[in-house]
């Protein structure tokens, strides 16, 4: 498995303990089994609506696939600046991707029962390839740390620069990427299980 995508281990960990087969996930996600089967295997990035599908179907959280061990306490992140490499997420909406447009560093990473999932997230500039938007149940907040980010919601564009925050219903089709250059945010993502 690629060290750039470490969800496939327990996408496929879960899946079986549901003793649920690929193919019904795929039937009950409107995925494919080869791009179930390609997450599982960390062959390529995965993208975030698919694993959210996912995460529903298996009856988690999306944060449990980046999660190692569960705390019932509070959760402390201590200078966030200095992120861990080993815990970043990476995630692309682009077919067949094999470079991140999204690192994910969580900020409460293992915390148990949690219905909220905050984020840093470093947004690196899009690819030619033309945007493909997504939508999930749920709801995003998003604030601009550094660079501008674009935020495409159904059909209005907003540009937002740093100190700008944007909270959203995740059903209506989204695209989050970075308008020049690459962009950090802080995204507080909630999707109901």
């Amino acid at each position: 498995m690629s060290e750039k995508n470490r969800i496939g281990n327990k996408v496929k960990l879960i899946r079986e303990n549901r003793k649920l087969s690929i193919e019904d996930v795929s039937e009950r996600t409107n995925l494919s089994v080869k791009s179930i089967e390609s997450i599982e295997n960390g062959e390529l990035i995965p993208g975030l609506t698919p694993l959210i599908k996912i995460a529903r179907v298996l009856g988690v959280r999306l944060g449990t696939f980046m999660d190692d061990q569960e705390n019932l306490g509070p959760v402390l992140v201590k200078n966030a600046k200095e992120r861990d490499e080993n815990k970043v997420t990476r995630f692309s909406e682009r077919t067949n991707a094999v470079n991140s447009d999204l690192d994910f560093y969580s900020l409460a990473q293992n915390k148990a029962d949690r219905h909220m999932d905050p984020f840093i997230i470093d947004i690196f500039p899009a690819s030619e390839e033309e945007v493909k938007l997504s939508s999930h149940e749920g709801e995003e907040f998003i604030y601009v740390l550094e660079g501008k980010v674009e935020i495409q919601y159904g059909k209005d564009t907003y540009e937002l620069e740093v100190g700008d925050s944007l909270y959203y219903d995740s059903i209506v089709a989204h695209h989050v990427h970075s308008h020049e250059g690459k962009a950090k945010i802080l995204a507080v993502v909630y999707t109901p299980v």
